[in-house]
């Protein structure tokens, strides 16, 4: 499960000090949920993905089917809408598509909090905790141990169909004394006649297999692991057996390991295995050993100095390096002795490391790096500018607020003059005060508001750190700007105690009467916010970039960049110099980076004629995009068929999300299968059958349209919506890029869902879809690989109002996003960038809600 969620926030706290690259938002807020707006008609609120009427989910758990009911429990804080007081909240569906919220399932208490599992029916009775007339549903899930922290496994079971549960008296049935062993997918396994367990121990990137009769005692069989990507923890296993293209005498399993962070589009994802268990072992099929093409080393770092390239500031020190530097971890992946190393003089050190002009002769630029990941942000600058000159609006010097209007207690009596006790260290404020809402820790609340003053300058910049958790939320931690009593503007934190620039634009404003509000209504991780030096100002204040990086550097400006992964494995990369062919072009490894991770590693440039891929691009990945977490399948399903379902978020910003009074959304169900894929057996998925139950009578359709160099409406406005299902073909002929654009609306709000024929990739582009600067790892364009079939591009995508699901191929690339577009943004286009293409056939069907 994603268990342990409190203590790895506290760990990401200590280790990560992500830039200040403030939520700011000039279209509309998603509002409070006002007591007066129906339920399920709040904005954003999905109409064909399961979400609870309010508060926090993440996890499904207990995916079972029994006497003609889906089960989907899943983790729930009864509570309120961020994480905490883990519970099992429950769902039922006869299926897959229209669901029914039930009471609680499982509640918490004050010794546990029930963390991520499954459900079986144990129909032979083996447990004693029903009959064979009416076999008990029984969950196995993991107890979190608030006074240890320790995670074991165990039983709760009840006797009317899921209705109510009873806790089993002999818990634990598995303790082994880890912090990190948790969430059991257990199933009945025929050919041993016993209980199959498939448990993570997450840390050590391992997942165990045990053995029961009874599901209360249990024996280890093997572990499998450490494999394939391994950059963040292992969490919520699965193993199923499925035939190889429908032939079921040709099996193979699937080990499903769900990854974060450290997953293909960052942060959280699910990985899979493909192999064999022979009831005991899971072995996965053998895909060699990997070698980078070959090409032309242009650095190696195996000189004593850096040779042409320029270093400056401290980082980089006067050389390479020979592995790791005093007080670092060890460092692996080096090619030779020497690499470039940013941890001279620790994580607090800054520099780049840059190499002399070359022109781009090569179709790719392959390297390794390593070190922190804090990639590059646009917009940003290497060096904080002079303070922008204005009208001071707060400055929290003297000792005092002024006139500045003060409610709760977060912010005490007057501005703090630094780190308060027990907080990390505050930077970046100047002068002596600043606004710091921690005093007695995340617990208080409280507003501080400014004098009403007149917008009669351009920008407002201010300096803003602290938590990120958007305006117009229960549980915010933000700067806003208030005009006729609305907030027009907002911005907050990063999750980080570093204070950095951020600017509004106010031009449009220009002679309106105004207020600044700081908010701090959050009592829960990174529940204060940070702020200084508000000032009106013709100057737009620009953040300081925190990046720990590798850049391509063309006509000044950055291209392309790449970042680490919180890890001091070195990993390949390579970058695409096509597009740049002829041009003069430099290399910049920067470490603009002081907290936790705050460093990089670059080895082994070389020019070649094809691109080194990652692990994580060596990977398999049942989901591609940024927003499919926590996959676990039904057992039991009428059929044999494997339908699975993920947690639709990611932990980089699931606390961040402008959704109320719920957080939190369920994938659509989707069927499972083997497939041979370019001489490769692959995990596929389609959306369950009987979400077509959601389609309207008649598709708006369109056929055999030719796109050229263009953007425009498909079909028109019978094709406009906010919830649909959208199945298209095109026809390759000679454009680069090419697709469908979702969501469309007025200021350029758009999802792009493309296909990019130059790489042989299926993409998403949310970076304009909407509201998606509540969090600087949320906007940004996700890929998965995807081959044409016979010069053709299917795709079938499904639009929601908070999210894409797009199904390439044969299910083979499949990407899952949340979006969160204005709802007047309802259009549909189709585009085509330099060159052609043909539209074969797209029909769109409007789609209905899962609670009709």
């Amino acid at each position: 499960m994603s268990s342990g969620r409190a203590p790895r926030r506290a760990h990401r706290r200590m280790i990560a000090a992500v830039a200040a690259l403030c939520a700011l938002s000039a279209t509309a807020l998603a509002p409070r949920a006002a007591a007066d707006t129906p339920t399920y008609s709040e904005t954003h609120r999905p109409r064909f993905h399961y979400t609870p009427q309010k508060n926090w989910m993440n996890d499904p758990n207990g995916l079972v089917h029994y006497k003609g009911e889906y089960h989907l429990f899943y983790q729930y804080n009864p509570n309120g809408n961020s994480w905490g007081d883990m519970s099992w909240g429950h769902a039922v569906s006869k299926d897959l598509v229209h669901w029914k919220e039930l009471p609680l399932a499982l509640p918490h208490d004050d010794k546990e909090m029930v963390f991520s599992g499954s459900a079986v029916v144990d129909r032979d009775n083996t447990t004693g905790f029903g009959t064979r007339k009416n076999p008990a549903m029984v969950a196995v899930y993991t107890s979190f141990y608030k006074s240890t922290g320790v995670q074991a496994q165990s039983l709760a079971y009840s006797t009317d169909r899921g209705r109510t549960w009873t806790k089993y008296r002999g818990n634990p049935v598995i303790d082994i004394g880890s912090k990190d062993f948790r969430d059991p997918k257990v199933q009945w396994y025929e050919p041993t006649k016993s209980w199959l367990m498939t448990v993570s121990m997450s840390a050590e990137h391992k997942v165990r297999f045990y053995s029961s009769k009874n599901l209360k005692d249990w024996t280890l069989q093997s572990e499998f692991g450490p494999a394939g990507a391994t950059g963040g923890v292992w969490e919520c296993p699965d193993l199923f057996p499925l035939a190889v293209d429908g032939d079921k005498k040709k099996t193979k399993w699937v080990l499903v390991v769900n990854l974060n962070p450290g997953g293909i589009a960052g942060g959280s994802a699910a990985q899979y295995f493909i192999g064999d268990f022979d009831g005991k072992k899971f072995t996965a099929e053998d895909k060699g050993t990997y070698t980078p093409p070959r090409g032309t080393v242009v650095q190696d770092f195996e000189s004593t100095d850096f040779g042409t390239w320029t270093p400056a500031g401290t980082a980089f020190g006067p050389g390479p390096s020979a592995g790791a530097l005093d007080g670092q971890l060890p460092v692996g992946g080096v090619e030779g002795k020497g690499l470039a190393n940013s941890f001279h003089g620790g994580d607090a050190a800054t520099g780049t490391l840059t190499s002399p002009p070359f022109t781009v002769d090569s179709p790719y630029l392959n390297f390794k790096i390593g070190g922190g990941r804090h990639p590059h942000r646009e917009g940003t600058v290497l060096e904080r500018g002079p303070v922008p000159e204005g009208t001071v609006i707060g400055d929290f010097e003297g000792g005092t607020y002024g006139d500045w209007t003060r409610t709760g207690d977060a912010f005490g009596t007057a501005p703090a003059i630094g780190t308060l006790p027990n907080q990390q260290q505050v930077t970046g404020w100047l002068g002596d005060g600043l606004a710091n809402s921690y005093l007695n820790g995340d617990s208080t609340t409280g507003t501080l508001t400014s004098p009403e003053f007149t917008i009669d300058k351009d920008y407002i910049d201010f300096l803003v750190g602290g938590g990120a958790h958007p305006s117009g939320r229960a549980d915010s931690t933000a700067v806003e700007l208030v005009v006729d009593g609305k907030v027009v503007r907002s911005a907050t934190g990063q999750d980080t105690e570093a204070l950095n620039w951020a600017a509004w634009d106010v031009r449009d404003l220009a002679g309106q009467k105004a207020r600044i509000r700081i908010v701090d209504d959050n009592t829960g991780g990174w529940g204060h916010i940070n702020v200084d030096h508000i000032v009106l100002s013709d100057t737009r204040a620009r953040p300081v970039s925190d990046e720990t990086s590798v850049s391509l550097i063309v006509d000044g400006k950055i291209v392309t960049s790449v970042t680490g992964a919180d890890s001091e494995t070195l990993d390949w990369a390579s970058f695409d110099l096509r597009p740049y062919a002829g041009k003069k072009a430099r290399i910049q490894i920067a470490d603009l980076n002081t907290g936790g991770w705050g460093h990089v590693l670059a080895d082994r440039f070389t020019t070649a004629d094809a691109p080194a891929k990652s692990v994580l691009q060596r990977a398999d990945w049942a989901d591609y995009g940024k927003d499919y977490y926590a996959a676990v399948s039904w057992e039991d399903a009428p059929g044999g068929k494997r339908y699975m379902i993920g947690w639709m978020d990611n932990w980089d910003y699931a606390g961040a999300v402008p959704t109320s009074p719920w957080r939190g959304a369920q994938s659509v169900p989707r069927e499972m299968a083997l497939r041979t894929v370019d001489g490769r057996i692959r995990l596929v998925s389609k959306p369950v059958e009987a979400l077509r139950s959601l389609r309207g009578d008649e598709p708006a359709t369109a056929s055999r349209v030719t796109v050229e160099n263009t953007s425009e409406p498909l079909i028109g406005p019978a094709a406009e919506g906010e919830a649909l299902d959208i199945e298209a073909s095109f026809a390759l002929k000679d454009a680069d890029r090419f697709g469908l654009k979702v969501r469309t609306g007025a200021g350029g709000e758009e999802t792009v869902i493309g296909y990019d024929a130059t790489t042989e990739e299926l993409y998403v582009d949310r970076t304009r879809s909407g509201a998606v600067d509540f969090h600087s790892t949320f906007p940004g364009v996700q890929r998965a690989p995807l081959k044409a079939e016979k010069g053709k591009v299917k795709l079938r995508i499904l639009v929601d109002r908070s999210s894409v699901e797009v199904f390439g191929g044969h299910g083979e690339a499949v990407i899952t996003d949340q979006i969160f577009p204005g709802p007047e943004s309802r259009g549909v286009r189709v585009f085509a960038e330099n060159g052609s293409v043909k539209l074969d056939r797209a029909s769109v069907w409007h789609l209905g809600s899962y609670r009709d």
